[in-house]
């Protein structure tokens, strides 16, 4: 008898079935959770229930679950503008695309729904003339993705091989076959991992403390505020100068006696009346409290002395990591990790492979330039599979120009009548 593993009740259920008696069901739950803002945020939370196989032993059952394979023509990883934006623009196309998020982790900061999940007020989203919360928006992406037939798996792919097309994908016990990828994993900002700075409710996280100045510091609760930069790089200057426009204060903490930043990074910082500099000290504790947000730091010297200084609001600028972990050694990237891509396309030094968002982006890094990557990646991966050549079943494969590959691949018959050999031309020696 088949028995689901985890019980579940949810908004709606999608059942695929495998075969060989097996199947995979998807739930998705959704729940309201009150934040800071005393504003009650629709969350949904899309949780993968594998159906296993009980056989009774004597008293006691013994779980029996047999490796799965997917087939897809498209496979998106990441649920954020990036990810659900190219899952839009496959699933119109008809692709049925497959998009695999990470779970809910508290340790890793991973949800459903990518950065934006942490972050409350949205001003600068074209179409919300009145600002939108992140999860909110976040929420409509997704539902957008579902209407036109997206399948989504909650799981933590383990291992990537693109040695070869189709590329394989690996979760446990379960292996997904794709013609095309979509990498859309985002970047993560760097955290000190200091007591105060975690998401609310176990920290300041969202209600004072921020790691993007673009996204929150237009916010009522930083304008004409005295706030806290922490970082002496680039984007501790860049955080710190587009603070001024809106803060009465902006105090950057560094650590050293002298900046990282690039010189005319660093010129433009000095040059601001607003900026000043506490050097050779490092922030070691966030203070504060839920009804009252961000009250203060606590600050240590070089020399191991203690002080408290006052602020309204705290941004992390020590940069971000793009989650490019697992695609190491396959494909190119820059010397932070940032995935290369080929000039105006999002295409990869993989043919196939196709890379959205933040993950090959590290200068703008908003929500909409995301979103704008992801609708370029899912064109591109259309073309791409446009031009595969299909099938026949004389054993011979025909492109979408009207050319015919030869079932052992050693020809290929243009349109015309002519033929041509399948193979590469050796230059001819002098």
């Amino acid at each position: 008898m088949w028995e689901p593993l985890i019980g579940c009740v949810g908004a709606f259920s999608l059942t695929i079935k495998l075969g060989a008696g097996s199947r995979i069901d998807y739930f998705s739950a959704c729940s309201y959770t009150i934040r800071i803002t005393e504003k009650a945020i629709l969350s949904c939370t899309l949780r993968t229930i594998f159906i296993t196989k009980f056989s009774t032993l004597g008293k006691g059952f013994t779980k029996q679950m047999s490796p799965q394979t997917l087939h897809r023509d498209v496979v998106i990883l990441g649920s954020g503008p990036a990810g659900l934006t190219a899952a839009i623009y496959t699933a119109r196309a008809n692709l049925k695309p497959l998009l695999i998020d990470a779970p809910v982790d508290a340790a890793k900061q991973t949800a459903p729904g990518g950065q934006l999940m942490i972050t409350t007020d949205v001003e600068n989203y074209p179409g919300f003339s009145e600002g939108i919360q992140g999860p909110d928006l976040m929420v409509e992406f997704r539902k957008q993705a579902e209407r036109f037939g997206t399948e989504f798996l909650e799981a933590w792919v383990d291992e990537v091989d693109l040695s070869e097309r189709p590329f394989k994908l690996y979760s446990g016990d379960l292996t997904v076959v794709t013609q095309t990828l979509i990498i859309a994993t985002g970047a993560s900002a760097k955290w000190l991992g200091i007591p105060g700075e975690a998401k609310v409710p176990e920290g300041l996280g969202g209600n004072g403390v921020s790691a993007c100045a673009t996204c929150d510091g237009p916010l009522p609760a930083f304008r004409n505020r005295s706030l806290v930069v922490i970082g002496g790089g680039d984007t501790a200057m860049e955080e710190a100068t587009f603070l001024t426009r809106y803060a009465s204060r902006v105090y950057v903490v560094h650590r050293r006696d002298k900046l990282r930043a690039s010189k005319i990074m660093q010129d433009k910082a000095f040059a601001n009346e607003k900026i000043e500099f506490i050097w050779n000290s490092a922030v070691t504790e966030i203070l504060g409290t839920p009804e009252d947000g961000v009250t203060g730091v606590r600050l240590r010297d070089q020399n191991g002395h203690d002080r408290i200084f006052p602020t309204s609001g705290v941004f992390v600028a020590i940069g971000h990591k793009p989650n490019t972990e697992l695609f190491k050694g396959q494909l190119d990237m820059d010397e932070v990790g940032y995935l290369k891509t080929s000039g105006h396309s999002t295409a990869t030094n993989i043919p196939g492979v196709f890379a959205a968002g933040d993950v090959q982006d590290s200068v703008y890094r908003q929500a909409v330039s995301a979103a704008g990557t992801g609708c370029m990646a899912a064109i591109d991966a259309e073309r791409f599979l446009d031009h595969l050549p299909v099938a026949m079943p004389g054993g011979d494969e025909v492109t979408i120009e009207g050319e015919h590959i030869t079932p052992d691949h050693t020809a290929i018959i243009e349109p015309d009548g002519s033929m041509i050999p399948n193979k590469v031309e050796l230059a001819a020696e002098d």
